[in-house]
């Protein structure tokens, strides 16, 4: 019984799933800005790439 108790009043365990925690909620947070970043620098180089085939075209001719 009284490892029982010991075990309750220890709280390294609690800290340790906190941090858990926080570590997985950043990752989320990471990942899935990532793809936000990425598919909005996908859309400013295509942009570019339109740009400058435009651009050559106009001077081809």
């Amino acid at each position: 019984m009284r490892l029982f108790h010991e075990l309750i009043a220890d709280l390294k365990g609690a800290t340790a799933v906190e941090y858990g925690l926080i570590a997985a909620i950043m990752s989320v947070a990471l990942i899935s800005g990532y793809g936000a970043f990425t598919n909005s620098l996908t859309g400013t180089l295509k942009a570019v790439e339109t740009q400058i085939t435009d651009a050559n075209a106009k001077m081809a001719d």
